[in-house]
């Protein structure tokens, strides 16, 4: 129930009148206002009288041929445009219920997530064709730059910031894993250590990249300094100098197994790793969602919870002929990536 000291605003029509007072104070012009608003001027003075005798005092003066605001009408202006902005914002929540219309949908990413983004925005765009898709490819500084701008409308992270401001959603686990090639002679080893791997030259992202950070912190907590003999722009680089023999690498699962046959990375067990994180999409707590930034946040809850419930169906015991993932929930585990990715790739529109 309203609370009883406004209920006289409430008594009096009072949203039209906000709105021509909103026009007269903006134009400082009574005339004007009308004009914008496609209202005669006896009507125009009748809604700013009304809402005068409403508020208590006067809102306007005639300073020579200038119509000014009082200090009750700046009063009044500034939670005018509070009331309208909330308005604004409710038609923009009902409007993403309604449907999503035509618009953009920005995208800030990690090179990491570029996999995983382009299966969502295909699936999504086949699914809102007039929604304009924009992705921009950067590393983690860079995306904490335009995160603090709001140049974005989402922004994925795999290692999201924690500040208190940003809004954070897990979306999808991705750990990261040590890697070599098929003939490198620590592929059939067991149980390394990260001393083991700071023996070895190493080929890592660059300085900047959220890999790179999380990489250079486990080291420091292990008390070893990585070799690194080389340091690259993306993963799928990684991957590749790796493949052709020019160390170990530490890239995301999911980019070490596209490989096929004899060129197939070999993933190596070492203390520690896999190193799991998760992929989030982010926002300022303060900004509002698009409907489109809104839908395809949907679009990817749904895609993971579908991925969830087809890999918890799956109960036929696997083994592998690798003792290292002989166990059952190791095997239940790399059945639930195979039916992500699978979920991912062939989701129907």
């Amino acid at each position: 129930m309203p609370q009883p000291r406004i209920r006289h605003y409430l008594r009096h029509g009072t949203l039209p009148q906000l709105a021509v007072f909103e026009a007269s104070a903006r134009l400082k012009s009574f005339t004007r206002a009308g004009d914008e608003l496609h209202l005669a001027q006896p009507t125009v003075s009748a809604q700013i009288r009304k809402l005068t005798e409403t508020v208590g005092t006067p809102l306007f003066e005639q300073v020579g041929r200038t119509l000014r605001l009082t200090a009750a009408g700046h009063c009044v202006h500034e939670h005018c445009l509070e009331i309208l902005a909330v308005l604004s914002h409710l038609e923009e929540s009902l409007q993403s219920l309604r449907e999503v219309a035509s618009g953009d949908l920005r995208l800030a990413i990690a090179g990491t997530t570029m996999s995983f983004v382009t299966r969502m925005i295909a699936t999504f765009g086949a699914r809102h064709p007039d929604v304009a898709i924009t992705v921009r490819i950067d590393n983690r500084t860079r995306m904490l730059e335009r995160l603090a701008a709001r140049e974005d409308d989402l922004y994925l992270f795999a290692d999201p910031p924690e500040a208190g401001d940003i809004v954070r959603q897990a979306v999808l686990a991705h750990p990261l894993v040590v890697v070599a090639a098929p003939s490198h002679p620590r592929c059939r080893a067991r149980g390394l250590t990260l001393a083991d791997l700071a023996g070895e030259p190493l080929v890592v992202r660059e300085r900047g990249s959220g890999t790179r950070a999380r990489i250079a912190a486990l080291f420091a907590q292990a008390g070893v300094a990585p070799n690194v003999r080389m340091e690259l722009a993306s993963d799928d680089a990684v991957r590749e100098a790796v493949r052709h023999g020019a160390g170990l690498g530490i890239v995301p699962r999911d980019c070490a197994m596209s490989g096929s046959g004899r060129d197939e990375l070999v993933e190596l067990d070492v203390a520690g790793f896999p190193l799991v994180r998760h992929w989030h999409f982010a926002y300022a707590a303060q900004a509002r969602l698009t409907p489109a930034a809104g839908a395809f946040l949907q679009h990817v809850r749904e895609a993971m919870q579908e991925s969830e419930a087809r890999a918890e169906r799956i109960d036929t015991p696997v083994v592998a002929s690798d003792d290292l993932y002989a166990t059952r929930p190791a095997a239940l585990a790399l059945a639930r990536r195979a039916v992500a990715t699978s979920v991912l790739a062939a989701r129907p529109t």
